[in-house]
């Protein structure tokens, strides 16, 4: 299967937060027809109603697996439809578990080129929006997070549009692995913060865990 676009979704509505530190998230994402500009802090028509935790150029656009959410929906017995997850590009024939910190794709042909930044931290927010016990443990343990992207080049985007990853850097640090950070190969990481598209946020949370597991080790 190439890989490609199934939908493109944007915020449909402002919904309560049950269990987030806000009344309100914008977690609700519906798919939409045509196409859709993606600039640097993501989609038209867009939001993140937690500016604080979500959103901006590290994180203007998420996008997750079908493959992942078909999975889901096996294990819950209800249908995961695009968006529900809060994804802005619900992907298929893409490895975005596997994706590599720093790799970049081309979506279709009119300009959009992204690159991998971080992996989804499941939260509070997102517990409550699925209303299922124990969410953010088993989500974190099923270890398919999806993936968080930085806009490098603007474009549109649109359903059926073809994905190809560009550049994948041989540090081979995955958004699965990093995940559950303390779980990674040191040395890896190590060779991951030498990528240049390693770098914000996540770059930062690689540094402290290296740090910590130094402290630890002098410690013993």
């Amino acid at each position: 299967m190439t890989a490609h676009i199934v939908s493109v979704n944007v915020v449909h509505a402002l919904v309560p937060d049950t269990r987030g530190d806000l009344d309100l998230t914008a977690i609700d994402k519906r798919g939409q027809p045509g196409r859709v500009h993606v600039g640097p802090l993501g989609l038209t028509g867009d939001d993140q109603y937690d500016k604080k935790h979500h959103g901006g150029v590290e994180q203007a656009v998420y996008s997750y697996a079908r493959e992942d959410a078909d999975w889901w929906a096996g294990e819950l017995g209800y249908p995961i439809t695009p968006g529900r997850f809060g994804e802005n590009l619900t992907t298929a024939g893409l490895d975005v578990t596997g994706a590599v910190l720093g790799e970049r794709w081309r979506i279709g042909e009119d300009g959009l080129v992204v690159r991998v930044t971080s992996p989804r931290i499941p939260c509070n927010t997102f517990q409550g929006w699925m209303d299922e016990p124990h969410w953010v443990k088993r989500f974190t343990e099923h270890g398919a997070p999806g993936a968080y992207l930085r806009v490098v080049a603007e474009g549109t985007v649109g359903a059926g549009d073809e994905i190809e990853v560009v550049h994948r850097p041989d540090h081979g640090v995955t958004i699965g692995e990093v995940l559950v950070i303390r779980r990674a190969d040191a040395d890896r990481l190590r060779r991951a913060l030498d990528d240049p598209g390693v770098d914000g946020e996540m770059a930062d949370v690689i540094r402290h865990d290296l740090e910590v597991r130094a402290r630890n080790m002098s410690a013993r």
